[in-house]
């Protein structure tokens, strides 16, 4: 699919969750759950799992707001496919989250642009940084880049190594075109999703 292309289809669904906590580290046993119901998202090359935020908590699990959400980046054409969620009960790491009803959301142009976790390919921020430019200019996107906190979660093959990252001064087309596409590898675990942002202090949050 072109860039142009995935602008034009890919939209945000949002789910309310029912539970009360969620592991920390959930990209994959999250990734696991949903592909028991959606037999063809690892198909799809596009879609995106957005990291469910989770907010204070003791030891590898967290607590989660009655605000919290699951956000799946898809196709248009794969909405009417997520109803099958809705009502399920998913086991993520040993905690019970239960689905609501999807709700569309669609992609909005904004100038400020944050990432919780992009993949990187070396462990150290010079190098990590280089790549995002040189995948920004690939891309034909115009951004100023702020690196923010190193993390890790887990992957199939091991632990993936990765920094949050803050774009901003993006024009509307090119906003939109980083929400559709994203940077870098594994957006079914959460990587390299994009949403708009205020200000830069997420950044270093």
């Amino acid at each position: 699919m072109t860039v142009e292309a995935a602008i034009d289809t890919l939209v945000d669904v949002a789910f309310a969750l029912g539970a009360t906590h969620l592991p920390r580290d959930h990209a994959l046993p999250l990734l696991r759950a949903l592909g028991e119901h959606l037999e063809w998202l690892a198909a799809e090359p596009t879609v995106g799992i957005h990291p469910v935020k989770v907010v204070a908590g003791y030891g590898a699990r967290g607590l989660l707001s009655q605000r919290a959400r699951l956000l799946l980046r898809v196709p248009r054409r794969r909405v009417s496919s997520l109803a099958a969620l809705a009502g399920c009960t998913l086991s993520v790491g040993g905690c019970l989250l239960r689905v609501g009803e999807p709700r569309p959301r669609e992609l909005l142009p904004h100038g400020t642009l944050f990432a919780p976790f992009v993949a990187a390919e070396g462990k150290e921020e010079p190098a990590f940084m280089e790549g995002t430019a040189a995948t920004l200019r690939a891309l034909g996107i115009e951004a100023q880049s702020v690196c923010g906190r190193r993390g890790r979660i887990g992957g199939s093959a091991g632990p993936i190594a990765g920094f949050s990252l803050m774009l901003h001064g993006l024009s509307i087309a090119d906003s939109l075109r980083v929400q559709s596409v994203g940077v870098g590898p594994h957006r079914l675990l959460g990587c390299g999703i994009f949403v708009p942002h205020r200000s830069a202090a997420a950044v270093g949050a």
